[in-house]
């Protein structure tokens, strides 16, 4: 499948306060925003729709790395999304650009009035903000939703406060959603997220194992703190403007080292050499738990099977979640001139 995206303007990334015209007295959706999921996507509109309002661009301000990490760096966080990824999502979502805070001791320590006064108001000069009703911020969190309300309202600033997104199944969570990929519950992890999760990452040279068993994979690491369920997956991949069907093991390959893990995608219809290839990958449906195998043959055709079990998936009508991989390809992001 060919992927022709629409063109679109940049979107433009700020390390701190911006300097550039484009996201000059902006509307401001704020949070951390891993996942991008349902939830977070209607505050991002809400920004969207409130900047097309007043004639201000709409940016996210968002935190570098993830507050949690700040506090107890010793924690260990599955990030849905990290920070590139999470960036391409916010400009296809329509903002027009986002404004990336690093969160050190200072940021900690600001009080909750001259986080709005100073930073909001002052610095970034924020025309409207948007925010989803558990928002907290300022020193010990004891800035809230009603708080940010009244204190914006002293220099003109509207604020709007989203509610929580939730079904039959509860409220859409970041931390739901970590726990659906760890049981390797894709479908669910979709269903949250509002489109299928996926993965970015450069292709890296292996040992060429896979080749040798008629099965060559396009090797990925995945972040140290990724805590996806070790498996079998079907999934679409997102290479040099075109869309492969695929099928992907993430685990340590007990068959034969039991090393750290590893994202190895086969490519169905593709022949040609992808190192140092960046690939989006996308997980459409899971297929079985990562196995440890009595000898080679065995894998062999365990891997024949999960090829076409994949087959099958991918070729289901695509009605449970939405596939961003072609949207995503034509996003173009640039930093801010000037900034780190």
């Amino acid at each position: 499948m060919s992927l022709s995206p629409p063109p679109q303007a940049p979107f433009i990334i700020a390390r701190g306060a911006p300097r550039t015209p484009a996201l000059s007295r902006p509307i401001l959706a704020i949070g951390n925003f891993d996942g991008v999921h349902r939830g977070h996507q209607e505050v991002l509109a809400k920004a969207v729709i409130l900047g097309r309002d007043l004639g201000r661009p709409a940016a996210a301000l968002t935190f570098d790395p993830h507050p949690s990490l700040f506090f107890a760096p010793q924690r260990r966080l599955f990030p849905l999304t990290p920070l590139p990824t999470k960036l391409r999502l916010m400009a296809h979502f329509g903002l027009d650009g986002a404004i990336v805070l690093t969160f050190d001791r200072a940021l900690a320590n600001t009080t909750a009035e001259a986080f709005v006064d100073d930073l909001l108001i002052g610095r970034i000069g924020a025309a409207g903000i948007v925010v989803g009703g558990d928002f907290h911020f300022g020193k010990g969190r004891e800035g809230s939703p009603d708080y940010l309300t009244r204190r914006a309202a002293h220099h003109g600033v509207p604020v709007i406060i989203v509610a929580p997104v939730g079904d039959a199944g509860g409220r859409v969570s970041s931390t739901a959603i970590r726990e659906a990929l760890a049981r390797g519950d894709v479908a669910s992890a979709n269903q949250l997220l509002g489109y299928r999760w996926l993965v970015s990452g450069t292709v890296m040279h292996g040992d060429k194992r896979g080749r040798t068993l008629g099965f060559p994979t396009a090797n990925i690491h995945l972040a140290a703190d990724c805590e996806l369920h070790h498996g079998i997956y079907a999934v679409r991949v997102g290479h040099g403007g075109r869309i492969f069907d695929g099928v992907a093991s993430f685990g340590r390959r007990p068959t034969f080292d039991n090393g750290a893990p590893l994202l190895e995608v086969h490519l169905f219809s593709f022949d040609g050499d992808l190192y140092e290839a960046p690939l989006d990958v996308e997980f459409v449906a899971w297929l079985r738990g990562e196995e440890k195998f009595t000898d080679v043959a065995a894998l062999v055709q365990q891997m024949e099977r999960d090829a076409a079990d994949a087959r099958r998936h991918l070729a289901m009508p695509e009605a449970d979640c939405a596939s961003l991989l072609e949207a995503i390809a034509g996003v173009s992001v640039e930093s801010e001139a000037g900034a780190a």
